[in-house]
């Protein structure tokens, strides 16, 4: 019977450097897909690590590479899948960039910052944590003027190319602000003055009732992943409770939609 080989140990300095690789990585984010990689590089306060794109999506994004000053490694088509750790699934468009997540700064300066005369809006997400929902939530938040999204930064979307493909641009424009407590948020946000609305089929008014006995009011829309909604903390911190009405009792929303139907009912109301 032969003995196995001993396992030899690692020296301290390659555990380190391992240790430290990994921790780079899990600070850094890969973005990808033409419109993505194109509104990154054009951010001035995106910190942008490395470009990698095919011959054809460097032609593609000439004016935005150059402008960015970043010197892009160009990488056959046929291996781009094995040079970016992407997952499979992922329409790169043969562009990628290497990027560290943006630092939005704090609550209380994004929510009482914004345009004069219009009313200050902000979505806070409770356990959404689909990319995509989220993506095209920050999208909507965008479109319809909304100062910031908010998310716990457990239990939520984190910032992926998935997210910043769906948001098309949006990432890169519309403040996504991870915070530890949503409960505590939504206090301050209320001793800023606004009203906190949580979203919920079962609620007691319309939303367009509530809004319209808040004319000009700063308003909070919270909305809960699909499924389990709202956490019974979350309810209990919001002002109110309302439903978006539908025209039978069966009717329902994904919660990136019914995010979209609140933003413009908040913005006409």
């Amino acid at each position: 019977m032969t003995t196995p080989p001993k396992k030899t140990r690692k020296p301290a300095w390659v555990i380190d450097k391992e240790r430290a690789r990994r921790a780079a990585a899990a600070e850094t984010v890969w973005l990808f897909g033409l419109h993505a990689v194109r509104d990154a590089l054009a951010n001035p306060a995106r910190s942008r690590l490395r470009l990698v794109v095919t011959k054809n999506a460097a032609d593609r994004l000439g004016d935005a590479i150059a402008a960015s000053g970043m010197e892009p490694e160009i990488v056959d088509a046929r291996v781009f899948d094995r040079e970016v750790p992407l997952a499979p699934d992922s329409v790169h468009q043969g562009a990628a960039v290497e990027v560290r997540p943006l630092d939005w700064g704090r609550l209380a300066d994004i929510a009482t910052a914004g345009a004069e005369g219009s009313r200050p809006l902000i979505v806070a997400l409770d356990r959404v944590t689909d990319p995509h929902n989220v993506g095209a939530i920050l999208r909507s938040a965008e479109v319809f003027g909304a100062r910031a999204v908010i998310a716990t930064a457990r239990h939520a979307a984190p910032e992926t190319g998935a997210l910043a493909k769906t948001a098309s641009g949006a990432l890169e424009r519309q403040p996504y602000l991870r915070v530890v407590n949503l409960a505590d948020a939504l206090i301050e946000l209320q001793s800023m003055g606004y009203t906190v609305l949580g979203l919920d089929g079962e609620g007691t008014a319309t939303l367009p009732e509530a809004l319209a006995a808040l004319p000009g009011r700063a308003i909070c829309l919270v909305l809960g992943a699909e499924g389990p909604g709202l956490r019974e903390r979350t309810r209990e911190t919001c002002d109110q409770v309302v439903r978006i009405p539908f025209a039978a009792d069966f009717g329902s929303l994904n919660v990136s939609n019914a995010a979209a139907v609140a933003l413009y009912a908040a913005t006409r109301a």
